[in-house]
């Protein structure tokens, strides 16, 4: 495809699928201009580098979160949709989560999200500063629980990259994991329960619980404040 008829959009649109199937270390401008049909040069003249290719991909994925309608008297429920659906995307993304930790990223698609969230605590009666710690709270929990799915993506491309059976590896890492928990008296009582998971994965319910139990911590007037040096 000769780089008059790409078009930003197209460029955009085909690195989130390259992320999505290969990850941040399978995305360059020559994989990218093959997907494309086009020289890596051609891309060039439309995204200056991968950097500035990740943070428009980033921005594109933002923009998959759908917001819950404005918010009601109903803060919990309201942030608890945010939450959930921005789980949701990093799930679909599991790149999103290693781009965040590894790249300045911003754009109308984060902003948009981070605007409502502060938009929602605001409206319950958090002041700005609590607002901010209420939402980073949240946002950093969520991020957190769609680590796990990030590693596996992550590693699981890397061992079939190096030829390797990922399903086997896996599974000889948990045995070889059960093996070592052995002396451990409350690991030991978990292996073989619906509390032994896959690799990296966390019991089931895991994320609503924790996402009901922060809730719980935030309220109006209650946020604290951060303690200056002795």
């Amino acid at each position: 495809m000769p780089r008059d008829t790409l078009t930003p959009e197209q460029i955009v649109r085909t690195a989130v699928e390259l992320l999505d199937d290969e990850g941040l270390e399978g995305l360059n401008m020559r994989s990218l201009g093959k997907r494309l049909g086009a020289a890596a040069t051609a891309v060039y003249w439309h995204v200056r580098n991968k950097d500035d290719l990740v943070l428009l991909a980033a921005d594109r994925v933002w923009h998959e979160v759908e917001l819950p309608e404005r918010e009601g008297d109903d803060w919990r429920a309201a942030v608890t949709a945010l939450a959930d659906r921005l789980h949701e995307t990093l799930l679909r993304h599991p790149w999103l989560v290693q781009a965040i930790g590894s790249h300045l990223l911003y754009g109308t698609g984060k902003a948009r999200y981070d605007d409502r969230l502060l938009g929602v605590f605001e409206s319950a009666g958090f002041s700005p500063a609590e607002a901010d710690r209420a939402a980073g709270a949240v946002v950093t929990y969520v991020l957190g629980n769609a680590l796990g799915a990030s590693a596996v993506a992550s590693l699981t491309r890397r061992l079939r990259r190096d030829g390797a059976d990922a399903e086997r590896r896996f599974q000889e890492t948990l045995a070889e994991a059960a093996g070592v928990a052995q002396p451990f008296p409350r690991l030991r009582a978990r292996l073989g329960t619906t509390a032994a998971t896959g690799y990296a994965d966390a019991p089931d319910g895991t994320y609503a619980a924790g996402l009901r139990a922060l809730l719980d911590g935030l309220r109006p007037g209650a946020a604290g404040t951060v303690p200056g040096p002795a």
